[in-house]
């Protein structure tokens, strides 16, 4: 099985959360990721993780991670290596068998990583849904112009918040990051 950059930095965030946050179970955990992904991108044209999230009646998940978290079976070697998911009082919460390794991540992600801990540390799954759930937000978009079970489009988290790239931006770097991958054979 190969390793990427990208895989590390998702198990490494998985952790962090896991370690800093309380009752980090599944939808928190997805909660917390898609936060990480979308907020990064708006500001630098790229996701932290690479996930493909979709717009599920209940918020956003990246369906193939939730997927792998749910099923022992087909968790990948490296992620069961660094997490355990043991159900506890109907929650299915995650404990780190691993420390954390900052060195995937830029200070930018780091930052970002803790002040998404900082924020949500003592909050539950369903005390973050109505953050995840903001109108005109990402999924929300998503599930009303799409249906459920649609891919979120990252791209639809740029706006004119100071700070955010431009839409024009956003899709040059996408398209650059797209060219490498390419030129490298990684997709």
């Amino acid at each position: 099985m190969i390793i990427t950059h990208q895989r590390e930095k998702l198990i490494n965030a998985i952790i962090y959360f896991a370690k800093h946050t309380k009752n980090c179970g599944k939808t928190k955990l997805m909660k917390l990721l898609y936060f990480l992904d979308f907020y990064h991108f708006k500001y630098k044209g790229k996701s932290v993780t690479g996930l493909e999230y979709f717009a599920w009646e209940m918020g956003p998940v990246p369906k193939d991670l939730y997927d792998e978290l749910s099923n022992k079976e087909i968790m990948k070697p490296d992620l069961a290596k660094a997490i355990n998911v043991v159900n506890i009082d109907n929650l299915e919460k995650i404990f780190p068998k691993k420390k954390f390794n900052d060195e995937y991540f830029t200070n930018r992600e780091k930052k970002l990583l803790k002040d998404l801990s900082d924020i949500f540390r003592d909050a539950m799954a369903k005390d973050m849904v109505e953050v995840s759930h903001l109108k005109n937000e990402p999924w929300d978009k998503t599930l009303k112009e799409k249906g459920p079970f649609q891919k979120i489009d990252y791209m639809l988290s740029i706006d004119d918040t100071e700070g955010s790239l431009s839409y024009d931006e956003a899709k040059e770097r996408m398209e650059e990051i797209l060219e490498v991958h390419q030129a490298l054979g990684t997709i």
